[in-house]
């Protein structure tokens, strides 16, 4: 199978789906999620493969949608006429067969353990996929985060509420701020934080450990913990959060933000929003990811 935005292979019992748009920091354009969707099927249908890795090329994990072009990448499934259409962008947002969070959520509902492995930038949709995954496994100076919370956008698939819990959620949900791969760590959002001259080779030990275990006792024991987030309303927060973003993409004030990003790029609006914040791209050197950490497809 080709596929335009992710690359896919196996080595014994591990198969790896790396995400393949370096050059553009892994944003997502339409494409990706259905081929993150069609990897993990692919790899569930075949037996030698026992845990699937997720990863990203060149020097990020996924940096988001891509925004760039005035949306560009995006118009067809969610204008008319030039226009926002909200009746489209519902279904797009919400529709099994069409949205992006239930293509995500592929990592979630594959019987076997998935991993993301994560370095570089982590953001706003990028953060929502990668803790789709059962566990997850930072570089120290990976930047998670949601942008997002601060213009143009809203939790998509809830996995930070879940993750976090009331109190760390709720800070995160109104401030935006990003955190480190080892803040992630250690507040819980995410399993891991390790060097990045590390994270390859301890995210290969720990598929080989996890391919050492039955499969059964794996899918049960998955099936359980997600069955616990399931009846405590996750499918609902997911219903509701691509609704209210699509909502926050089209006020008056996401929309100059897109109108900046159109007239003078996607840098001078990403500007805008985070400068009085001094985070993300807009941070000092030391809460920005390396730029020589590269992962190599």
């Amino acid at each position: 199978m080709v596929y335009e935005t992710i690359l896919y292979r196996t080595d014994g019992p591990i198969a790896t789906i790396t995400l393949n748009r370096g050059e553009r920091l892994n944003t997502i354009v339409p494409p990706l999620p259905d081929e993150l969707e069609s990897a993990v099927t692919r790899a569930n249908r075949e037996p030698a493969v026992k845990v699937i890795v997720l990863r990203g090329a060149g020097r990020s994990f996924c940096a988001g949608f891509d925004f760039a072009n005035d949306f560009s990448a995006f118009r067809d499934v969610l204008y008319t006429e030039g226009k926002w259409d909200p009746g489209k962008d519902m279904i797009a947002a919400t529709s099994a067969f069409a949205a992006p969070v239930p293509r995500f959520m592929s990592l979630w509902r594959s019987p076997k353990p998935t991993i993301a492995q994560v370095h570089g930038w982590c953001v706003g949709g990028g953060s929502d996929m990668a803790l789709c995954a059962d566990l997850v496994i930072a570089s120290e100076d990976a930047q998670i985060g949601t942008p997002y919370s601060r213009m143009w956008g809203c939790y998509l698939s809830g996995m930070w509420l879940y993750r976090l819990g009331l109190t760390k959620a709720k800070w995160h949900a109104l401030t935006g701020k990003p955190l480190s791969g080892r803040e992630a760590a250690d507040c819980g959002l995410i399993n891991q934080a390790v060097p990045f001259a590390e994270l390859e080779s301890t995210v290969r030990e720990l598929a080989e450990s996890l391919a050492g275990l039955p499969a059964s006792q794996l899918a049960a024991m998955k099936l359980i913990v997600n069955q616990a987030y399931e009846n405590m309303g996750l499918g609902s927060t997911q219903a509701l959060g691509p609704i209210l973003d699509g909502f926050l993409r089209n006020t008056p004030d996401a929309l100059s933000f897109i109108e900046i990003a159109g007239d003078s790029g996607v840098g001078a609006a990403v500007a805008r929003r985070d400068g009085p914040f001094g985070d993300y791209s807009q941070g000092p050197a030391d809460r920005q990811p390396n730029p020589n950490n590269i992962i190599y497809p």
